[in-house]
């Protein structure tokens, strides 16, 4: 039977860098040459799905992978797998029991996506890092020996970081009107902001590694190549709109009320995510914590606050200057 690697979540923020590198990737590869991808997906009327499915070696599955078994993974034949799970509340019982038919299968190795590795820990107040701390904890047990896996741990990522901004540019361009500009971002502590692009690059190539195993078992920490604050996203929009950005709130989590109005039943710990960033001073959120590992395999490219607001914003040439960042 043909080898296959698994991708969960392959329309997601990180998914797509995974599927497009990996078909790159396997048409060059002695080791996993004749493999197939099998990338998942909720509809396979998802324009993402439909674009992708196109590459060589890809082929797009309908499937919800909380369904996943081991008999299905056998029958797919399934070696190697990527996984960038849901965070909601019931993310451990599923995700660890995807990693339980992974180890029935006899998988040789699994990649999955975790979170700020300042957060990765039993006493974190939000509760989807103690999450994937659980998860970590539960693949390190001797237990999942047989199951080789890398968990890699990326820092906020920039489509969040900088998404209210393009709102508000795109919004003045159209009315020439400015609403308060929330930032996730703090006002004075830096952090290097991902762009999860790169983190599904990074994810393809170690799945393509001919020998996973000298990163198993890895938590590999994976920042943005530099560093900014709130107040320098503010000159980014500025710079765009030709004017000064006249309200600002930093440190703003107002968007987990969205949240709680979707999930009601679960309000207290969903409040929790309010505190996602209580750790930003740490040292794990700057661009020199990236693991030395990530930098050789696929260190992320220059540039991403800059590039990820000129993305969202619709290809709109940045002018700032350099030294905005």
């Amino acid at each position: 039977m043909t080898a296959t690697i698994l991708v969960v979540g392959a329309t997601g923020n990180t998914g797509r860098g995974v599927v497009e590198t990996l078909s790159k990737l396997l048409e060059t590869s002695n080791t996993l040459s004749g493999s197939r991808i099998i990338a998942l997906t909720r509809s396979l009327e998802n324009p993402v799905a439909q674009r992708l499915a196109g590459l060589p070696g890809v082929e797009f599955l309908e499937k919800n992978w909380v369904e996943i078994t081991a008999d299905w993974l056998r029958k797919q034949g399934v070696t190697r797998a990527f996984i960038a799970s849901h965070t909601e509340p019931n993310q451990f019982p599923e995700e660890s029991g995807f990693h339980l038919a992974a180890l029935q299968a006899g998988i040789q190795y699994v990649v999955r996506i975790s979170t700020a590795a300042a957060n990765v820990r039993p006493d974190c107040v939000a509760y989807y890092p103690r999450s994937h701390w659980a998860v970590e904890a539960l693949l390190s047990s001797p237990e999942f020996a047989a199951l080789q896996w890398t968990s890699l741990q990326p820092n906020l990522f920039a489509n969040f970081a900088v998404g209210p901004a393009a709102a508000l540019i795109k919004e003045y361009r159209k009315t020439g009107k400015q609403d308060t500009l929330r930032l996730m971002v703090p006002e004075h502590a830096p952090l290097a902001i991902i762009d999860p692009w790169e983190i599904g690059v990074l994810a393809a190539h170690l799945l393509a590694e001919a020998d996973p195993s000298p990163h198993n078992k890895a938590r590999y920490v994976v920042n943005g190549p530099e560093d900014i604050t709130g107040p320098q996203i503010v000159k980014l929009v500025e710079e765009y709109i030709g004017t000064r950005v006249e309200n600002v709130s930093f440190g703003d989590m107002s968007w987990v009320e969205a949240m709680i109005a979707a999930m009601p039943s679960s309000k207290g710990v969903l409040l929790s995510v309010k505190h996602s960033l209580d750790s930003i001073e740490d040292e794990k959120w700057v661009a020199s914590a990236t693991s030395n590992e990530v930098l050789k395999l696929s260190a992320p490219t220059p540039d991403g606050p800059q590039n990820a607001l000129k993305d969202l914003v619709g290809g709109v040439t940045w002018k700032g200057g350099d030294d905005c960042c």
